[in-house]
């Protein structure tokens, strides 16, 4: 009965409190808390012969002032976490700037620590060639190599010296920036301070204010309770006062009836508590004649055990001596390591720091670029599309005109010809008044580069221009095919660094004619020149470069021109060859 009774309340207290079920960790511990001091209280109104269902009657009657009580401290939790959250929003948004700038930093410091080695690397690389020369200079007995020697290891030195210069005022500029960042970082807390300070202040009003007015509430509520509560206990105590009488009546009639027995058992104790200890005093005499004789054996044995513990104690006391001395020995020596420690420390720091500021002016530097880049490609864009509407406005406006005028003209050829002349006017074809917008040109139909050089070698004993597939029978190229195979056939002798080794290989069992052709493709995409009119622009620079040389013999002809290939070809890439 007890367990259900406490199991209902538990239930009952669950369902207007905290519950068991609930995911709060709190909640789950105050709801057992609760179910514990029921089962408590009803074990005591138990022992007390109360009745154990009056809990149920008290716990089913909620007190105001603990409802009151619990809907205040819900409303102030959620305002203090409220506030909480707007304050830490703050903490939030520092913490996110502080983790991005340690990625930023931890990145900026792997490229300075990549750099510092590579820098160590080719310094070490030079200094053990400039070492090397020295023991060199040894073996040499000339004055003027010896002089010659010396000033090549001197400019090697201050080549040398000048790179690790040149290292450290770029990590100077680091650590300088390092330090603009750092006074623009206590601005930035300061401000974050300010506001934190204000957000603070303004929660503070916040709760002062709804703690008053929770309390006036929850006073309220006392009272009422209060009142209520005096009502019921007086009429509880009265209850009380009657019952009371009533039970002390009964319980002086059982006393009296209590203390006849007790007497009559005292007597029968007395009696045999006498017996029982005369038997016990004799007993215990001989155990202390027993204790006596153990107690000198027990003497004995402490005195011999007290000097060996003496003998004991003076060797382990020359062996604390030993390991003080050892110890102190040791500690020296870890301090000692702890000093090269703090210095090597202080050393990786001060790098750290520099190359981190290294790699935040160079990324700033690459981000400014990108961005005028990307600002130039869109003015260019915007030009573009501004200037093509602009000239088809202009266009269409002119022609509109002219149809205009073209129409005038026509109005008045055809009453010239009725009525002046009295004949019949016939209307012109005028589909070109159709036509509305600028007139887009259709792309020209070109031989490829590839093409133009086998109908060049085919043609070489006829010496003519070669002519394009939409230039049939009109006139012909101002070069000849004898000079364009000339300078090709130059062009692929000398250019053989534009084509790879295995090709070369490959190409040497064919024919001169056709090992040209593949030549000339493989060099033809190496300066990427696709069409005929590409070979054309070709042939006329080197003929133009020719005349510009005036020093050169007329009798080298187009041989000497190819004396000049190597810089020609290496300004090649840079020509407009448009198709």
């Amino acid at each position: 009965e007890l367990g259900g009774l406490e199991l209902r309340t538990a239930r009952k207290t669950a369902n207007r409190g905290p519950s068991l079920d609930s995911e709060d960790q709190q909640e789950r511990i105050k709801a057992r808390r609760l179910r514990i001091n029921a089962w408590i209280e009803a074990k005591r109104r138990e022992a007390l012969g109360e009745d154990p269902s009056s809990i149920l009657d008290e716990k089913e009657e909620e007190r105001k002032s603990y409802k009151q009580i619990e809907d205040s401290r819900q409303r102030l939790g959620k305002l203090v976490s409220d506030g909480t959250q707007l304050v830490t929003n703050i903490q939030i948004a520092a913490d996110a700037r502080e983790t991005q700038r340690r990625a930023t930093e931890e990145e900026l410091k792997r490229l300075r620590v990549e750099k510092i080695d590579n820098e160590a690397k080719s310094s070490y690389e030079k200094f053990q060639s400039i070492t090397k020369k020295w023991l060199l200079s040894r073996e040499k007995k000339i004055p003027q190599e010896l002089w010659a020697q010396l000033n090549s290891q001197q400019q090697q030195c201050a080549q040398l010296i000048g790179d690790k210069n040149k290292l450290i005022g770029e990590l100077q500029q680091e650590l300088k920036r390092k330090d603009d960042q750092y006074v623009k970082d206590l601005k930035k807390q300061a401000e974050d301070i300010d506001l934190l300070i204000e957000r603070m202040e303004d929660q503070v009003k916040n709760l002062i204010k709804t703690y008053r007015e929770e309390l006036l509430l929850i006073e309220k509520s006392f009272e009422q309770e209060r009142r209520e509560l005096l009502d019921k206990d007086q009429k509880k105590w009265e209850q009380g006062m009657q019952s009371r009488r009533d039970k002390e009546l009964e319980n002086l009639l059982n006393r009296m009836k209590k203390v006849e027995e007790y007497e009559k058992q005292l007597n029968h104790l007395r009696v045999q508590d006498g017996e029982e200890y005369n038997i016990i005093k004799i007993k215990l005499e001989t155990d202390v004649q027993i204790l006596q004789q153990q107690l000198q054996h027990i003497k004995a044995t402490f005195q011999l055990n007290q000097e060996k513990l003496e003998y004991n104690f003076q060797v382990l006391k020359k062996r604390d001596e030993e390991n003080t001395i050892t110890k102190s020995q040791q500690k020296r020596k870890i301090t000692r390591l702890h000093d090269v420690l703090n210095n090597l420390r202080i050393k990786l720091d001060k790098q750290i720091k520099q190359y981190k500021e290294d790699n935040q002016s160079l990324t700033d530097d690459f981000k400014r670029i990108v961005e005028q880049y990307k600002e130039l490609q869109k003015k260019m864009r915007h030009f573009a599309s501004v200037d093509a509407k602009k000239f088809h406005d202009i266009w269409v406006m002119n022609e509109e005109e002219m149809k205009q005028l073209v129409h005038q003209a026509l109005e008045g050829d055809r009453i010239i010809q009725e009525q002046q002349l009295g004949l019949p006017w016939i209307a012109p074809e005028l589909q070109f008044m159709d036509n509305v917008g600028p007139l887009v040109p259709q792309p020209k139909q070109q031989k490829t580069a590839s093409k133009l050089a086998q109908e060049v070698m085919a043609a070489a004993a006829a010496d003519g221009p070669v002519k394009s597939a939409e230039e049939e029978g009109a006139a012909s190229q101002p070069f000849s095919s004898q000079t364009v195979k000339q300078i090709l056939e130059l062009l692929c002798d000398e250019s053989g660094f534009l084509i790879e080794n295995k090709l070369l290989q490959l190409l040497s069992p064919l024919d001169r004619d056709d090992r040209s052709l593949m030549k000339l493709d493989s060099i033809f995409g190496a300066l990427r020149i696709e069409v005929e009119d590409d070979v054309y622009k070709l042939v006329d620079f080197f003929l133009k470069y020719r005349q510009h040389d005036e020093f050169l013999q007329e009798e080298a002809g187009v041989c000497n021109i190819l004396l000049l290939l190597p810089p020609v070809i290496s300004c090649i890439p840079m020509m407009s060859f448009e198709p």
